[in-house]
């Protein structure tokens, strides 16, 4: 299983589990996520969700082989009922709290979808990249207004724009992590985190959420709107076509042919 899904005291954990593949994203696994978090918001046995890794990778992001042959624009326009749709609709969407744990590199959607977490736990081995423009693309999943709001537009700029790897004393420092543990402690304190979630009024946390969230929800669906629609445009691209052909062909893409 590339996804492992299990629930214990409370908390419905969601592991990526392809190691060889550095947890890199398939439709299919993506259809798994969504449909435990769909299935755990009307499921009383589950009252906090945790999403974690590997130690040695969050995710690699998306499966290029695998979202190449699904994520071409049709009609110009990419299909919204796809599983990474799906997942992300319930992942900004669960009422109920959920924590991240994230060791090693936390690449692409793995950064994205931090974002829409409560709680986000930081091995000191995490990094944390969203090169989009390194594809020829565009960021996703409302990050262009979700990392503006958490790190200020000159440090959201820079990680956007040049897509460059950054260390997790640097997510701290911006935000979009809650804290940074060693290593061998981020389970058992990520664990611990969501169980102290268990033990309080589920009601109570359910509202807080909803309150927190609320000012920023309608806002976010129009980044994304808008970043769906110019992905989706850019993806067909030539920029686009150059950067994954040099992926798949192991060398460097050359963008300067292009205005």
């Amino acid at each position: 299983m590339d996804i492992l899904c299990s629930t214990s005291e409370g908390i419905l954990t969601l592991e990526f589990n392809r190691l060889e593949r550095k947890n890199a994203i398939t439709g299919a696994m993506y259809q798994t996520l969504a449909d435990a978090l769909v299935a755990a918001e009307s499921d009383d046995a589950v009252r906090a969700i945790l999403i974690c890794g590997k130690r040695e990778i969050f995710t690699a992001g998306n499966d290029l082989d695998d979202f190449m042959k699904t994520a071409r624009p049709k009609d110009g326009s990419l299909d919204h009922d796809r599983p990474v749709f799906q997942f992300m609709r319930a992942l900004y969407g669960s009422s109920k709290p959920v924590v991240a744990a994230v060791s090693g590199p936390a690449i692409g959607i793995g950064t994205t979808l931090l974002m829409h977490c409560d709680l986000v736990y930081a091995a000191d081995n995490a990094s944390f990249s969203m090169p989009f423009t390194q594809l020829g693309l565009c960021p996703e999943f409302g990050s262009s207004l979700l990392l503006t709001q958490l790190a200020g537009y000159p440090r959201a700029a820079e990680k956007l724009m040049l897509g460059e790897s950054f260390p997790a004393s640097e997510a701290l420092e911006m935000g979009l992590v809650s804290k940074v543990v060693p290593l061998y402690e981020l389970m058992t304190f990520a664990q611990g985190q969501a169980a102290k979630l268990v033990a309080l009024p589920a009601a109570s946390i359910r509202a807080t959420k909803r309150l927190m969230k609320q000012s920023r929800m309608e806002p976010m669906k129009a980044a994304i709107a808008d970043e769906n629609k110019l992905f989706s445009a850019m993806l067909g691209g030539a920029e686009a076509k150059e950067a994954f052909t040099a992926f798949f062909e192991k060398r460097k893409p050359d963008f300067k042919q292009f205005n």
